[in-house]
This record gives C-alpha cells, sequence and structure tokens, in this order.
C-alpha cells in the first residue's frame, strides 16, 4: 500500500464566472469543491490505478471534515492528524480564460503537534511499502520537517518520494540520508541551485552532477509537454510525451507522481515506470477535474510514451 501525505490539504473551489466584476456582486451556479492539495491528487491517482493507498497529513474543523468525507465518498482509506485549527480554502475565480486564485496560507502547527503527526507517520509506515510527500508545509513546522520524515522512511525501509520545493526541498538534498526520488520542474530546479537551468540534456546531465543528488535513486525533471529528463542512478533517460489537446494542465505533476508511486510499488522494469508516469500525468490534463485520470486511455497512450537511454 501507497501512504500519500498532504501536510496543508485544502478544499478547492472552483467559481466558473462568464463576466466577473471587480467591486461588484458575482453570482456562480456552477461551483466545484474538491478535496484538494497535491498530496490528495497524488491518492485519487493511485486509487484510480487500482493500487491501494492511505491518506494522511493534517487537518481539523469543518473544512477538515468535508474533506474526510470528500475522500471516503472516493473509497480512499485515511488516517489524519486532526487539531483544533480550520484546514484551508483555495478559491479558483475562472474568468475571461483566465484563472485568478484566492489561496488561504492554512493554519499555524506548534512544535508539539508536530512531533504528534511525526509519530502518526512511524505508525502508518508500519502498513505501508512506499511513501509520496507532495506540497508545502503548514506554517508553524521548520523547514527541514520533511528532512525528517525522509529519515524515518529510511530507519523503517521505505522509499519516499518528494515531491516539494524551495528550502524544504534543499533541506531535504543537504542532508546525507536521501529521497528515493524527486521530481522538480526546471524552474523549481533553478530556485533551488541558483541559477539559469536550460533544458538542453548536456545542460540537464551537468546539474545533476551537483553533490546534492548524491545519493538519490530516481531524480526526474518535469519539462510539461516536452516530457522529462531522468537520473537513475548512473543512467540518464529522455522521455517524450505525444502532443494532445490540454484540458486543464492543473494537477498534472500529482498525477505523474501517483504513476512513479504505483510503478516502483509494483516493481516494474525503468522504461515502464517512466511511461507510466508520463501517462497518468497526460491522462491528468485531458480531464477537466484537477487529480482525475481515465484509465481506460491509459493503454493507449502508455504506447506513444517514449523512453531514450542517454549514453
Amino acid at each position: 500500500m501507497i501512504l500519500a501525505v498532504t501536510m496543508n490539504p485544502s478544499v478547492d473551489i472552483s467559481y466558473p464566472i462568464q463576466d466577473f466584476k471587480l467591486d461588484a456582486v458575482n453570482r456562480v451556479e456552477n461551483v466545484r469543491k474538491t478535496a484538494g492539495g497535491k498530496g490528495l491528487n497524488v491518492a485519487r491517482v493511485v486509487k484510480q490505478m487500482g493500487e491501494a493507498v492511505l491518506a494522511t497529513g493534517v487537518i481539523g474543523g469543518t473544512i477538515g471534515d468535508y474533506i474526510i468525507q470528500e475522500l471516503t465518498k472516493s473509497d480512499i482509506r485515511n488516517h489524519f492528524y486532526k487539531i483544533n485549527q480550520e484546514s484551508r480554502n483555495c478559491i479558483a475565480i475562472l474568468h475571461d480564460g483566465k484563472q485568478t486564485e484566492i489561496l488561504e496560507s492554512g493554519p499555524i502547527l506548534s512544535a508539539e503537534e508536530g512531533a504528534a503527526f511525526l509519530e502518526k507517520y512511524r505508525e502508518l509506515l508500519s502498513e505501508v511499502s512506499l511513501v509520496t510527500i507532495s506540497g508545502s508545509l503548514p506554517k508553524g513546522l521548520e523547514s527541514g520537517f520533511y528532512r525528517q520524515m525522509v529519515e524515518i522512511g529510511r530507519e523503517k525501509g521505505i522509499p519516499v518520494i518528494v515531491d516539494t520545493s524551495g528550502e524544504s526541498l534543499r533541506q531535504v538534498l543537504r542532508h546525507k540520508v536521501k529521497p528515493f526520488v524527486i521530481k522538480p520542474n526546471i524552474a523549481e530546479l533553478s530556485l533551488l541551485l541558483g541559477i539559469e537551468v536550460e533544458q538542453s540534456i548536456s545542460s540537464l546531465k551537468k546539474v545533476l552532477t551537483n553533490e546534492w543528488f548524491h545519493g538519490v535513486e530516481w531524480v526526474v525533471i518535469s519539462m510539461g509537454g516536452d516530457g522529462a529528463f531522468v537520473k537513475h542512478g548512473k543512467d540518464y533517460y529522455r522521455v517524450t510525451v505525444p502532443l494532445i489537446d490540454v484540458v486543464n494542465p492543473v494537477g498534472s505533476g500529482d498525477a505523474t507522481v501517483a504513476g512513479l508511486a504505483v510503478a516502483l510499488n509494483r516493481k516494474q522494469s525503468v522504461p515502464d515506470v517512466l511511461k507510466t508516469a508520463m501517462t497518468t500525468g497526460l491522462l491528468n490534463t485531458m480531464q477537466a477535474r484537477t487529480g482525475y485520470i481515465d484509465r481506460a486511455n491509459f493503454g493507449q497512450f502508455f504506447e506513444l510514451v517514449e523512453v531514450t537511454k542517454i549514453d
């Protein structure tokens, strides 16, 4: 079973408003509410791929209750650490071909609450074979919190996939105990290293010689519609994807993490791991909803993904 961690989940609310006006009343009919957060997107796609999944993280209040209700409706097992604060809403106003977002920062956790979650996390590791950690940390937790989670996973012999950015990722990579997989995009890689990373193969190979990446079994650099560049052990791969009509790109990175988790948990070959990850990412972009795929299309697009080993 895969454990999908979301430390700062939300209810994602989508308001499509054709003629959005500032400083005026805007009425909306077709409201969409989703149990959101990057890790919950991962959990949904893992479930849709037919793999057992357990969602965890930190939630509270009536918004937290709603998140649990939505996950339960989708038959996704969950075991959260509950706090006496309200989880957050994240609002997207879709107007004039644009998307305006209003994102609440969420609860502020104490050091004691962080420690209590880590204890729950330790307990849950006894039930699972792989962990995904996705998204940002709630306020109050120190930037090395994910590093601690990676360490605990190593102690328990559980591989950990980390999909985060900024200082949290930096803390993870500067430590001697490395995650099993990271999945930065080009922009996140540039921010991490403090340089402008180019998308060429020669540039990416050079970047990945940085000591921070030593000991990370899989580095999957997402390049959107251009596929991915991957370092696995000492080997490099270029992954290309077919051109498709994109309906909604939001959450495609999370769907890619879900595909990675499923394929690695099933101990698939290197090419199949990468093709599975890219396929789930592609399928998410073809759906209006975030963190959803149509598994009926999986086989067709899996065959269209190409993996080339680079000497």
